[in-house]
């Protein structure tokens, strides 16, 4: 399988409801089952074609190192619910969540993979909201599609 080269941040923008059968599967094998959820992938082909598929639902961009450490610190969570915490970073065989975080940027570890860990961030609703209509293209002024680095933006808006 391959491997792509750079991190990025996808996050639901839009609703469950009206939602056609082969887009919602494919939202859910990327484990974005609900609105204002995020996950990490990398860019291989395989999920880039998958972020086409379901581009009118989703925005996705280049995630930055400080913005994965927030959102492991803040809104991860292993399995009962509890935060993620520097002692299972070192588990892992890391020596804190910063470690962790570069390692998931560098494409070292999937985050997906990581065991006992939730594939998915629950986030809040960006506070100001979204910054214009979440049924346009990020391109044409709206909020779904690819942001490149402006997901960074809207992540922190949203921890």
């Amino acid at each position: 399988m391959e491997k792509g080269d750079k991190c990025l941040a996808v996050v639901r923008v839009r609703g469950t409801v009206n939602v056609r059968k082969d887009i919602e599967d494919t939202l859910r094998m990327l484990n974005l089952t609900r609105n204002c959820h995020a996950t990490l992938i990398d860019n291989r082909p395989s999920y880039l074609g998958m972020l086409q598929k379901v581009q009118n639902q989703v925005t996705w961009g280049e995630v930055s190192k400080d913005v994965i450490a927030m959102l492991l610190k803040k809104r991860g969570r292993l399995i009962g619910n509890r935060r993620m915490s520097d002692e299972y970073a070192q588990k892992l065989g890391f020596q804190s969540l910063d470690d962790l975080a570069d390692a998931i940027y560098s494409l070292k570890v999937e985050f997906k993979n990581l065991p006992g860990v939730k594939p998915v961030f629950r986030l809040k609703p960006p506070s100001g909201g979204y910054k214009g209509s979440i049924k346009k293209s990020w391109a044409s002024g709206g909020v779904t599609g690819y942001r490149g680095e402006a997901i960074n933006d809207l992540l922190k808006r949203m921890i």
